[in-house]
């Protein structure tokens, strides 16, 4: 039997002006967002190269994560929902 989607995660969120300078222009689902902020740490090379699962941000990401510099994969989902309406 396949699998069924959510459909509040399909739902496309409002995306603050934070957000927006990382991710491009909103309104989008969160699963595109946590996709397009990944697409972003690799592409600019944040991603912690000793600890994977540490972020390290730049400016446009610290805006995002509240002012921290780095931060663990999973505390990230928490700062990001902070921008998503």
């Amino acid at each position: 039997m396949p699998r069924k989607l959510n459909p509040a995660l399909l739902k496309p969120l409002k995306v603050s002006a934070a957000l927006e300078e990382v991710i491009g222009k909103g309104p989008m689902p969160r699963s595109q967002v946590v996709k397009k902020i990944w697409e972003y740490i690799k592409k600019n090379n944040l991603q912690d190269q000793k600890n994977k699962r540490m972020i390290n941000a730049d400016d446009k990401l610290k805006a995002v994560f509240g002012g921290k510099s780095v931060v663990n994969m999973f505390e990230m989902t928490k700062l990001v929902s902070q921008h998503l309406s």
